[in-house]
């Protein structure tokens, strides 16, 4: 496990390998961080699906409506939470290997709970969505994620807690 410098932005995502860490990047995205970690102190992420999962692109999660273990996933990816819809947080930060972004529409304001970790360096994603984080510890983890759209048998996230709370 990396050392975790900033406990209060950083989240733990337990996957069935083993524990994710993942920076928050509030200096660059507020927003959209301040988001994570109320959907993750609210147990909101606990259970949820990964639904779209790329194999050398990237894993997608976050659809705390429709996307909870046990349920049909056939419509995960299509909600949000019932918080307001986020604004773009543009940033020149790349969507490299590791690092957080916020899944939306085609509209840029519309990001909600959704998010997908990039599974390689994927910079023709760079400045049209929002990166608000990346993996410090436990990119295994999320490298050995289910693929498919959807998985037939999807991984989920078994708990996402603020560091701070753990």
């Amino acid at each position: 496990m990396a050392e975790i410098k900033d406990p209060e932005n950083t989240i733990l995502m337990e996957l069935k390998g083993g524990t994710v860490a993942i920076e928050l990047l509030p200096d660059v995205a507020p927003e959209h961080c301040a988001r994570m970690k109320e959907l993750a102190r609210d147990g909101a992420y606990d259970k949820v699906v990964f639904h779209r999962v790329i194999d050398g692109f990237m894993a997608q999660t976050g659809d705390v409506q429709h996307g909870v273990a046990g349920g049909s996933i056939g419509r995960a990816g299509t909600g949000g939470s019932d918080k307001p819809d986020l604004p773009a947080e543009f940033s020149k930060l790349p969507h490299s290997r590791g690092t957080l972004g916020a899944a939306r529409s085609s509209n840029p304001n519309s990001a909600n709970s959704q998010f997908f970790i990039n599974f390689k360096d994927n910079d023709f994603l760079n400045g049209q969505y929002t990166v608000y984080g990346r993996v410090i510890s436990g990119m295994e983890h999320v490298d050995a994620i289910t693929r498919g759209e959807p998985p037939a048998d999807p991984d989920v996230m078994i708990s996402v807690k603020v560091a701070a709370d753990a």
